[in-house]
């Protein structure tokens, strides 16, 4: 079997959200000796990618969108392992929470999810995070990308703070910083001196991907 025939299926497994039919074109195709970079990048990624140009265009919803990503990280999963030892690159490390006084998670759940099928390593704080947490939690982890969600109105200062705290300690011009949120906008993002703002899961992973430079 061609390797083009793998990366075909790989690429309709993600577009019927079928987790299943994921994971067996991954463990075939490296049984068949396509190498675990080749079926990710040819098959998978262009697969998820697809999705999600259907989810901006509004042809497919969020339970697809979610599912799609499940289907990418179990595939994933079987590639990593796969890997050479040393060989398993992350695009970009991220640090992302809900901001301190909010507990809303769901958004934020999605977001972690499609980065992840996107190749990212996403670090989730939760919900309710405290500022210091988020830099703590980067500084620990080496992080590329600080993401912060606030989905009331009123928590929304707390990504400003975490700005000031990022610029306290020195740190700013380490890290990447990303809002989003239902009450958030690009003209918020830009008056606090946000590096980018998701408008959501799919927007988020385009925006990261222009600011670290990966394709």
């Amino acid at each position: 079997m061609a390797n083009e025939a793998f990366y075909n299926e790989a690429i309709d497994a993600l577009a019927n959200h079928d987790k299943d039919a994921a994971q067996d074109v991954a463990k075939r195709a490296i049984a068949a000796g396509v190498s675990p970079q080749n079926i990710m990048q040819n098959g998978f990624v262009v697969g998820i990618r697809k999705v999600g140009d259907q989810f901006d265009e509004g042809e497919v919803y969020l339970p697809e969108l979610m599912l799609a990503a499940a289907a990418m990280e179990a595939a994933m999963a079987i590639c990593n392992a796969a890997l050479p030892e040393g060989e398993n690159e992350t695009r970009g490390v991220i640090v992302i929470g809900t901001v301190e006084g909010d507990i809303h998670d769901i958004g934020k759940a999605i977001v972690c999810a499609y980065m992840r099928a996107n190749g990212f390593e996403v670090h989730d704080l939760g919900r309710d995070v405290p500022v210091e947490a988020f830099v703590d939690k980067a500084e620990e982890v080496n992080a590329d990308v600080i993401g912060a969600s606030a989905l009331l109105t009123a928590t929304m200062r707390k990504q400003a703070e975490i700005l000031a705290e990022l610029n306290d300690r020195g740190l700013r011009d380490k890290y990447k910083f990303v809002v989003g949120g239902a009450p958030c906008t690009q003209e918020y993002a830009d008056s606090i001196g946000a590096d980018a703002y998701a408008a959501d899961a799919s927007d988020g992973v385009r925006k990261i991907e222009e600011l670290l430079g990966v394709k």
